[in-house]
């Protein structure tokens, strides 16, 4: 099994099948609306937190201010599945951060990317790789902390964020020895949306701001439709989308061109298969490529370059493209894509609505290669400021 997934075990809902992924798939969707994803009330979250992250990038002088941005990230996904948000500075925080961004870029090295190939052979051989599995114990740690905490404090039946919700379920099953709602299914499951949710939206936000400082002439059109479009008295909300065309293709043209997520996770054919003459008899595993249709030639002119018209039709109104997949297709789409596409556009436009971007190097000289390419693409280091419109 692949680095990547071994950091989530079979019995959370990124790697679970049939029956098990089908019912705490179906109980995690409910949980999450409930908790108000795809409603009113996650967007007032996240404007909120992106209020409050520009007010924290105003005051900081650093010409690396990423860490704000992870934390802003980290406490929508907080706020859902813990029920609270955090202080920037708050110090078990911050480490568990600085943990989770580490397990990302190490994921992504040269030593995840051979434990991958030579798992057995890599158990053995001293190097920074076997920090994973450390760190994986300390989130650990950090989530059944967090549901002790819950255990101690909620009402059955008034859920105030997913893990209160996941207990009642488990009470309602506890007479059934077949039930997949149990301690072990829940601390996977929190882990499943707490890293996905955080180590895909915080790498592609930085991508993105590297991409506006290579291409000014792209952020100025962006602030200028942000400027008529919301103006600067109040919060970009998601509903300005459909008038934001232009923006919309910058914020999908950025997502296709990163591909921060390259492959999906493993997954298998449902039936006997024959793809590009080749036999895939029903159960074969497969690792689908998503970085193939994103760069897919027919469907985008010069894939391998940023071109926002990619998703703009002759008038310069939105137009979608099916080859556009950064959260994989199908029954098995991301969880959290919806919630992952709400932050991407809110915060970003939030930032680009009240800051100038500016960086020491000059935009033709800015290196967009990443970093780390494993199970996920780290963006290269580099500076940026950001100064008050």
């Amino acid at each position: 099994m692949p680095l990547g997934a071994c950091v989530t075990s079979w019995v959370g809902i990124a790697l679970s099948n049939g029956s098990r992924w089908h019912t705490l798939r179906t109980l995690t969707l409910g949980a999450l609306k409930e908790m108000g994803l795809g409603i009113k009330d996650i967007e007032e979250r996240i404007q909120e937190e992106a209020v409050a992250l520009c007010k924290e990038l105003g005051q900081n002088d650093s010409s690396s201010p990423f860490h704000l941005l992870s934390n802003a990230l980290s406490n929508v996904i907080c706020a859902v599945v813990f029920g609270q948000r955090y202080d920037y500075d708050d110090p078990d925080f911050k480490t568990l951060l600085d943990m989770l961004n580490n397990n990302f870029k190490l994921i992504g090295s040269q030593w995840g990317q051979m434990y991958d190939m030579y798992p057995s052979v890599m158990d053995w051989v001293p190097g920074p790789h076997h920090q994973i599995f450390h760190n994986f114990e300390l989130l650990r740690a950090f989530i059944y902390d967090q549901i002790w905490k819950h255990q101690k404090t909620r009402k059955q039946g008034e859920p105030r964020d997913f893990i209160d919700c996941y207990l009642d379920q488990i009470d309602k099953d506890k007479q059934d020895p077949w039930s997949h709602f149990h301690m072990d299914t829940l601390m996977m499951t929190t882990h499943d949306l707490f890293f996905g949710g955080n180590e895909t939206t915080s790498p592609t936000l930085r991508y993105a701001l590297l991409i506006l400082l290579k291409y000014p002439e792209v952020t100025k059109k962006v602030q200028e439709e942000l400027d008529r479009v919301v103006g600067r008295e109040r919060v970009p909300r998601l509903e300005d989308k459909n008038n934001l065309p232009y923006t919309n293709a910058v914020l999908h043209e950025i997502q296709r061109l990163i591909s921060i997520l390259p492959m999906d996770l493993p997954r298998a054919v449902t039936e006997d298969t024959i793809f590009r003459g080749y036999f895939l008899p029903k159960g074969t595993h497969i690792i689908p490529l998503l970085v193939s249709a994103n760069r897919d030639s027919i469907q985008f002119k010069d894939p391998q370059s940023f071109d926002p018209t990619n998703f703009l039709d002759e008038k310069g109104a939105f137009r979608p493209n099916k080859a556009f997949t950064p959260f994989a297709i199908g029954k098995r789409v991301c969880l959290g894509a919806g919630l992952a596409r709400m932050k991407i556009f809110l915060f970003l436009t939030t930032i680009l609505q009240r800051f100038t971007l500016s960086t020491a190097e000059k935009p033709e000289n800015i290196d967009l290669t990443p970093q780390f390419t494993s199970l996920g693409k780290v963006p290269p280091p580099f500076e940026l400021r950001v100064l008050a419109r």
